[in-house]
């Protein structure tokens, strides 16, 4: 897991190993980094099946509570069967426009 900070986001990219792990890992680091928009790279992993997208709904929802955007950049994946909970996307830049759109929204009190 490979952790970077950015102005008001934090990217954590999963790098290997077991996804369960990685969730877990985010979870328990979570107080490190609530405070900023998260950006949950698994891109590298093509593996990964809506199933394995679903493990992440709690970990958004607590995190959108917090009027903080959760954005997973995830490739080879139908996007359309996605629940609307997770937002997916398929690349970085897209997780920081999505992110950038969201902050607008949360200043015009949408």
């Amino acid at each position: 897991m490979k952790v970077e900070y950015n102005e008001n986001s934090v990217i954590i990219t999963y790098l290997q190993g077991d996804i369960g792990s990685f969730i877990e890992s985010i979870t328990n680091e979570y107080r490190s980094f609530f405070q900023f928009n998260a950006i949950i790279d698994i891109s590298k992993n093509n593996t990964i099946t809506l199933q394995t997208l679903k493990l992440f709904t709690d970990l958004s929802t607590k995190h959108k509570k917090s009027k903080k955007s959760f954005v997973l950049v995830v490739s080879g994946i139908d996007f359309n069967k996605v629940p609307a909970k997770i937002t997916v996307v398929p690349s970085l830049q897209e997780a920081h426009d999505i992110i950038e759109i969201e902050e607008i929204e949360r200043d015009l009190g949408f």
